[in-house]
């Protein structure tokens, strides 16, 4: 009984130490205290980087007319094809202008007789003009001819708005493209009747080049936006699709709305796209990127190299095989890379293995190094 005891004993004093060894012995790798970390780095360098407001915005074109007959009539041509694009002054469709015409010529007939008529007016007021002169008639018969030739030229007047009113009716029976853009689908066909006081759409029309968009900013950005356009800045605006991922386009901030509203805090701006390979269509959701300056000579690292403790932003400076703690202040981020202050341009910095480091911490730098920022950026919003 005391050799199986003493045994038991024996035993677990054995354990003991065991797990005691264990816990005394370092980390394999952690800190200065064991082997050294294996990492990958990547170097501060010097750079642009541009600092930008993302919104969301609808793409509208600077013109869109909806056309509809401004005469009673029936439709006789259609010369638009569904989605062609047109030029301004292209017939588009063509209405029965017969009776237009009849009441144009007599409109016609009527001012060429008044004109007549004028004409003989003042040809016997000239003659009494003469008469008077040698005092053949008295004053008061010349008085009177005078103003008969004023009346037939207010006549004359009167039939010469009623023949351009005809005329502008004539013209309204055939109906041109306000501008260059592209049509819609077909509304009308040949045979149907529309009247000048009807809702019937015609015909509708897009301009595509250029195009706008309108975008949302917060109110907060006014003061970043407005001082630039002031200095009649221009503005560079990337329209992206719906994912955030394809650039659709890249055009020029135009101006902001008059006023914020007040439900959103926002304040509307419109940008301008020259959309020279139609890639932007009307209506369509984007994602918008304005860039409201850039900051030129900044330190630019990585945002993979920035680690955070609470508040506190700090990276590893790799020195002598050395990794030595540094605080760092975060500015303007651009995917991924950031600008910061607090270290120099061709610091060399830590940029895996943070698990493991700590500040004095040996390394080893890995054969394959993360790649380094670029050293121009452009895009990002300030913190």
């Amino acid at each position: 009984m005391w050799v199986i005891v003493l045994a038991v004993f024996a035993l677990g004093f054995w354990l003991i130490l065991r797990k005691h060894d264990h816990t005394a012995a370092p980390k394999s790798g952690r800190g200065a205290g064991g082997g050294p970390v294996t990492i990958t780095t990547a170097t501060a360098q010097k750079g642009d980087i541009g600092v930008y407001i993302d919104a969301i915005g609808t793409v509208t074109p600077v013109y869109t007319a909806s056309i509809t007959s401004q005469v009673n009539g029936t439709v006789v041509a259609v010369h638009y094809k569904e989605g062609q694009v047109v030029h301004k002054g292209d017939p588009l469709i063509d209405i029965d202008d017969r009776t237009y015409v009849a009441t144009l010529v007599q409109a016609q007939g009527t001012l060429q007789r008044d004109q007549n008529v004028l004409a003989q007016a003042e040809m016997d007021a000239q003659r009494y003009r003469d008469a008077w002169a040698r005092n053949a008639i008295p004053k008061q018969t010349l008085d009177d001819q005078e103003k008969l030739v004023l009346q037939d030229q207010g006549t004359v007047k009167l039939d010469q708005g009623l023949v351009q009113f005809d005329q502008v009716e004539v013209e309204y029976c055939h109906i041109t493209a306000p501008f260059t853009g592209k049509v819609g689908l077909r509304l009308v066909d040949p045979g149907n009747v529309v009247q000048s006081s009807g809702t019937t759409t015609l015909a509708v029309i897009t301009q595509l080049q250029p195009i706008t968009v309108i975008f949302t900013i917060p109110e907060d950005s006014l003061g970043q936006v407005q001082p630039r356009l002031r200095q009649n800045a221009k503005l560079a605006v990337d329209a992206y699709d719906r994912g955030g991922q394809k650039k659709i386009g890249t055009g020029m901030l135009l101006t902001l709305d008059n006023q914020i509203d007040t439900t959103t805090g926002t304040v509307k701006a419109r940008a301008s796209f020259d959309n020279k390979d139609a890639a932007l269509f009307p209506n369509e959701f984007v994602n918008v990127r304005l860039l409201v300056d850039t900051l030129k000579d900044a330190t630019l690292i990585p945002t993979s190299t920035i680690q955070h403790n609470g508040q506190t932003a700090f990276v590893y400076v790799i020195q002598d095989s050395v990794a030595h703690m540094r605080t760092v202040k975060p500015g303007v981020t651009d995917g991924g890379t950031a600008q910061v202050t607090g270290i120099n341009p061709g610091d060399v910095l830590a940029n895996s293995s943070f698990d493991k480091l700590q500040d004095n911490s040996k390394v080893v730098v890995s054969n394959k190094p993360a790649p380094a920022p670029a050293s121009s950026a452009t895009g990002s919003n300030a913190p």
